[in-house]
């Protein structure tokens, strides 16, 4: 893929109010995410690690037993198989994940 700039990629709609943009290589994937006021990740989980960390906005971020806020700055490191869920709080939220390895299902 080489260059990129992230409002270019093409966007994918995952649930109401979230978008997913993506860029991948063979063992590596970053998604950066838009999630609109209030949307919501439906509690999942997958075989993929995940790092997510939120770059604007807030979201309140269920793993496991355990609940944060995750504002600006934060992340959470999420090992596979592990139930997650998130709900976005009153503004718009960016937030961008990396996968190992890629998410075939995220691509394209």
């Amino acid at each position: 893929m080489g260059f990129f700039h992230i409002p270019e990629l093409p966007g994918t709609d995952m649930f109401p109010g979230i978008e997913r943009r993506a860029v991948w290589l063979d063992q590596v994937m970053i998604t950066f995410f838009t999630f609109q006021p209030r949307a919501i990740v439906p509690e999942h989980a997958h075989e993929n690690e995940q790092i997510t960390v939120v770059t604007s906005g807030a979201m309140e971020f269920t793993m496991g037993n355990e609940i944060l806020i995750l504002r600006a700055g934060d992340g959470v490191c999420i090992p596979p198989n592990v139930k997650h869920s998130a709900r976005i709080l009153d503004e718009l939220t960016e937030a961008y994940d990396a996968w190992g390895p890629p998410r075939d299902d995220y691509k394209g």
